[in-house]
């Protein structure tokens, strides 16, 4: 994160956490009102995600009110370089216990896992449940397929889904995470299972938001509801025999 990131971040949720402290009540109204407490709100998030809990939110303030009253600053740009480059190195090192903690309980989940009746574990170490069987065609890595899904962490967390959205999706089958890549072609249309896909067949040490944690095993409810143009094959020789 850079450093000018860090500083911008600390202010926005300074703005939240002084409104906080002084028990003032914040009006939430206009859009622009709404839109302030949402960046404010993320960047929080954000903030904590990083393992920067700890703010002082006086200070901030005082920091604040500083900059937008034109007063001198009270410590240098040196002494501010220096607690903005510890802030830094301290949250890269949490993030990265976090990443290793994560790994190895991802490790011990697939190990559990996998010792279940009906879940199969392939040679790439992508394991799979059937909870529907079907028999209908298997999708190729060139086709595009309509399926619903939820996605969780090991915990049971949601992090996504179509099925609550209420509105399955189309998708290529090479354009997705290899978990998802391996999984699709080994499906029937009208199959349902759950993946259970390792990390290193998901997003592995990159962490793609702040609800998937580096390293997370993944589990998804999936549904293959069709391949994108053998709906209209399937449908032609019924209206052919009409």
């Amino acid at each position: 994160m850079k450093q000018h990131r860090l500083a911008a971040a600390i202010a926005l949720v300074g703005l939240v956490l002084t409104g906080c402290d002084s028990k003032t009540e914040i009006e939430l109204k206009t859009p622009a009102q709404k839109a302030s407490y949402g960046i404010g709100l993320n960047m929080g998030k954000s903030l904590v995600q990083e393992g920067m809990d700890d703010l002082d939110s006086k200070a901030v303030a005082q920091g604040i009110e500083d900059a937008v009253g034109k007063q001198k600053q009270k410590i240098t740009d040196e002494e501010l370089t220096e607690a903005f480059t510890f802030l830094q190195k301290r949250s890269e090192e949490r993030m990265a216990k976090k990443a290793e903690d994560s790994a190895k309980a991802g490790k011990k989940f697939l190990e559990d896992n996998g010792k279940r009746e009906g879940v199969v574990t392939t040679k790439s170490g992508l394991q799979y449940e059937i909870v529907k069987k079907a028999d209908g065609a298997q999708p190729k890595p060139s086709d595009v397929v309509t399926v619903h899904y939820e996605g969780k962490l090991t915990d049971g967390t949601v992090f996504d889904s179509s099925i609550q959205r209420g509105s399955p999706i189309d998708l290529p089958v090479s354009g997705v995470i290899p978990g998802w890549v391996e999984g699709l072609q080994l499906m029937h249309v009208g199959e349902k299972v759950k993946l259970f896909i390792p990390s290193e067949l998901a997003y592995g040490e990159q962490s793609p938001s702040p609800a998937i944690p580096a390293n997370s095993v993944l589990v998804f409810d999936l549904e293959l509801l069709g391949i994108k143009g053998q709906e209209q094959d399937q449908a032609q020789p019924e209206q052919q025999n009409n």
